[in-house]
């Protein structure tokens, strides 16, 4: 048995097919006629871009916008002018072939890409490479690798899949995917969970252990990997995908369904999104509103701050699409591990506990203002309410309440319309804020509990250090304790209380969320249909059962296993 990363859920049995890219080398030699080497160029650019855009519109239709917008990321990145003039550059200045043109300027964005902390622009590094790739092939008259044509029941080996060759998969014939790199949150893993196929990744050196044909079982959960498997592991895999599909289908039962309890207690269900289009994945998901709208993502892979008119569209867009359901919108929560070049933040030492989201948006009003001026405007068009990020100090809130009134007396006089009674909540992420839960709950209309950075926060650890990882659990009484109080205090000074984190989705933890008095869970999107059948499945008498003898336990390991063993 191997093990990956499980990346897209589901149990895949068949046949390997090794995907392995072909020979891009080429000779490297100083060209003599820049102008002809500058057309070659642009052509194979021209086409590049023509493909990629089929492919996003092939993509649209078959899976469906959300996921098209990986693809049409690659058209905006082969667009790009600052990118293909220093193609040229190389090419006029340093007399090099397009091919090497090409490499060494993808390279260079690759690299500076990578440099950075913040996930979304590491996985920018993977696309880059992706579009060198095939702007060589283009140059060099190479064949893409069709995966439109594999058997049915075939699982595809390959070191990465990358989005251009996902894009061409037709998942009626894919069983499973296995690949040496990328990760749960790569391109690759997220279209590979839009076509429902399952996934495991990171695999060290699956490509040469394994052989065409070659009968393989994978579990796109666990990550495990069975090669050749025997009779007996092929009969317990066999059943488990059947039993997963028939889970699967039974959700379809909860489309439209109230979210609540077997005995009655209603909560509200809601997603968290990145982008104005990924309302539309959580209304076809039964979503009932939005618990979190990243707004920081309307910042990044840009040149320059979005304008205020910009940011408006963006925010009714979303208010529109879930046509009167909540929306709450988190102001800009960059800074620290979110760097964003063109605002000039210098690096430092400890990002997590530096100059970051709200502490960066009172000092820099000039991004502030037009964001919450935009989030005013939208509130006209849907229900929206604001939330403050990374919130410690009662004063904090205070000034983005005071800078609201300011702008809302600016747009009383220029009789722009607004939600006059919008409401203004915080995300509690941080130990000080759950340590004055209570004051807060006078101010504040709305908590909504961030657990991954609370349980960082709470346990003083580094989530991306695996030395210390052992200690990030939310499952850790300490971090428990916190989340009990904050969602009392609240309760008991009239703040609706959500949880926004990883923790609102995981079905252990429901239970104890039920019996805390928690109303509000927001989940991604595919999340909804799965926890809305887990919180049904309990009585508020059995959670508060499970939840009295749970936060009876002094350690993390004994929590998890006693939920583990009343899990439904």
């Amino acid at each position: 048995m191997y093990t990956g990363i499980g990346a897209s859920a589901g149990i895949g049995i068949g046949s390997v097919v090794v995907v392995k890219e072909p020979s891009l080398a080429y000779n490297n030699v100083a060209i003599s006629d820049v102008a002809a080497e500058k057309a070659r160029f642009n052509e194979a650019l021209e086409k590049c871009i023509a493909k990629t855009q089929a492919m996003a519109e092939d993509m649209k239709t078959r899976v469906g916008e959300k996921e098209a917008e990986i693809l049409e990321g690659h058209v905006l990145l082969l667009m790009d002018p600052e990118m293909s003039s220093q193609i040229e550059s190389n090419i006029e200045n340093e007399k090099m072939c397009a091919e090497a043109a090409v490499e060494q300027t993808c390279d260079l964005f690759a690299q500076m890409f990578s440099s950075l902390e913040d996930e979304m622009f590491q996985q920018r590094a993977t696309d880059v490479c992706d579009i060198k790739t095939r702007l060589l092939k283009i140059l060099l008259d190479v064949e893409d690798v069709d995966l439109a044509s594999v058997p049915e029941g075939t699982v595809l080996v390959a070191e990465d899949l990358t989005p251009s060759m996902t894009a061409g998969i037709n998942p009626a014939n894919v069983a499973g995917v296995l690949t040496e790199i990328g990760g749960k949150t790569s391109h690759s893993a997220i279209l590979a969970r839009a076509l429902e196929i399952p996934a495991v990744l990171s695999i060290e050196g699956i490509v040469s252990k394994v052989e065409n044909g070659q009968k393989v079982v994978l579990d796109g959960t666990s990550g495990h990997v069975f090669l050749s498997p025997d009779e007996a592991t092929l009969a317990e895999y066999t059943e488990k995908r059947e039993k997963y599909l028939e889970e699967k289908a039974a959700l379809a039962a909860f489309i439209g369904k109230e979210s609540s309890t077997a005995d009655g207690r209603v909560v509200e269900l809601c997603a968290n999104i990145g982008k104005p289009e990924d309302a539309l994945k959580v209304v076809e998901c039964d979503g009932e509103g939005v618990g979190l709208f990243r707004t920081e993502f309307l910042f990044m892979d840009r040149p320059q701050v979005p304008t205020e008119d910009e940011q408006f569209e963006a925010y009714k867009k979303v208010a529109e699409t879930l046509e009167g359901k909540p929306v709450i919108i988190r102001t800009l929560d960059i800074g620290g591990d979110k760097e964003i070049p063109y605002l000039g933040l210098g690096k430092e030492e400890n990002p997590f506990l530096g100059f970051r989201a709200i502490r960066l948006c009172l000092q820099r009003e000039d991004l502030y203002r037009p964001q919450l001026r935009a989030l005013l405007r939208a509130s006209a068009f849907g229900d929206i309410k604001i939330m403050v990020p990374m919130v410690t100090c009662v004063d904090e809130f205070r000034a983005v309440k005071t800078m609201l009134k300011e702008i809302m007396a600016e747009l009383d006089e220029k009789s722009i319309p607004y939600n006059k009674d919008i409401k203004v909540g915080i995300m509690v992420e941080t130990p000080a804020a759950s340590l004055m839960a209570d004051v807060f709950a006078k101010e504040a209309d709305f908590f909504s509990i961030g657990t991954n950075d609370l349980t960082q926060y709470t346990m003083a650890v580094d989530r991306g250090n695996p030395d210390v990882a052992y200690l990030y659990s939310t499952y850790n009484p300490a971090v428990l304790r916190s989340i009990e109080r904050v969602i009392k205090a609240g309760k008991e000074g009239g703040a609706m209380v959500g949880m926004c984190g990883e923790a609102a989705a995981d079905p252990l933890l429901t239970p104890l969320l039920l019996s805390f008095g928690l109303d509000e869970f927001s989940v991604s999107a595919t999340s909804i249909l799965a926890t809305r059948k887990t919180i049904s499945l309990w009585t508020m008498e059995e959670a508060n059962a499970v939840a009295e003898k749970a936060m009876s336990m002094a350690t993390e390991a004994e929590i998890q296993e006693y939920l583990k063993s009343v899990a439904k």
